[in-house]
C-alpha cells in the first residue's frame, strides 16, 4: 500500500521550450490519443500530486488551448528563451508564493513518453519511507528527472543558472539522493528520429 497520500506535495512541469530540434512543439505529440504534455500532466495527478504547475513559453496558446485546465496552473515564463533554469526558477517562484505548504516538489519534463503515475508514486513513497531530501529517477547510469525535492532545497532551486537544470543541484549534493531505478527515463523525444524509433518500438510491443 502506498504511503504517500499524507505528504503534500506539488509537481512542477516545464513545458516552455520551442523543441527547435524536433521542428515541431513536442508538447503537443499525441500518444494514445493524448498529448505528450498532457500524458505527463495526468501521471502527476494521478501519483497525488496537490498542486500542478505547468510552466510555459514558446507556442504558448497552442499548448493551453490543447491541455485540459482541470487539477493544473499554467504560468507563462517570458524569458523561456533563457534556458530550462529560466523556466524551473519561475515554476519554484510560483510554488513558494502560493503554495506554502507543500513540503516537496517534483520537477519533471514534457517528453518521457513512457512516464507513468506508477514511478512517480514510488518517488514519492521512497522519499517519506527514506526522508532523503532528494530523490532523483535513475537510468542511462546516472541520475535525472523527475526528481524530487525537499522544501529546504526549494530556495536553492532558485540559484540555479538559467542555462542549467536540476541536476546541478543533485550533483552537488550526492549524499542527500536517493534514486528510483526508471530505466524508461532514457527514451526521450527531442528529434525527429526520436520520434520514429518510438514509434517503431511502439509496434514491436
Amino acid at each position: 500500500m502506498s504511503v504517500n497520500s499524507s505528504l503534500n506535495w506539488a509537481a512542477v512541469v516545464l513545458a516552455a521550450g520551442s523543441s527547435s530540434r524536433m521542428g515541431r512543439p513536442k508538447q503537443l505529440i499525441s500518444i494514445d490519443d493524448e498529448t505528450l504534455l498532457q500524458k505527463t500532466i495526468n501521471a502527476a495527478v494521478q501519483a497525488g500530486a496537490k498542486r500542478t504547475v505547468v510552466v510555459i513559453g514558446a507556442n504558448q496558446e497552442a499548448v493551453r488551448e490543447s491541455t485540459s485546465t482541470a487539477d493544473i496552473e499554467f504560468i507563462y515564463n517570458p524569458e523561456w528563451e533563457n534556458g530550462m533554469g529560466s523556466s524551473l526558477k519561475c515554476g519554484m517562484t510560483l510554488v513558494i508564493a502560493q503554495f506554502p505548504e507543500a513540503e516537496a516538489v517534483l520537477l519533471m519534463v514534457c517528453d518521457q513518453p513512457l512516464l507513468e503515475a506508477d514511478h512517480l508514486k514510488k518517488m514519492v513513497d521512497k522519499f517519506v519511507a527514506t526522508k532523503a531530501p532528494i530523490v532523483a529517477s535513475f537510468y542511462s547510469g546516472g541520475n535525472g528527472v523527475p526528481v524530487l525535492f525537499h522544501q529546504s532545497l526549494f530556495h536553492q532551486l532558485l540559484t540555479i543558472p538559467d542555462e542549467q537544470g536540476a541536476k546541478r543541484i543533485v550533483e552537488q549534493n550526492p549524499a542527500l539522493v536517493k534514486a528510483v531505478d526508471f530505466p524508461n527515463g532514457a527514451v526521450d523525444l527531442d528529434t525527429p528520429d526520436d520520434w520514429k524509433k518510438f514509434q517503431n518500438r511502439k509496434h514491436k510491443i
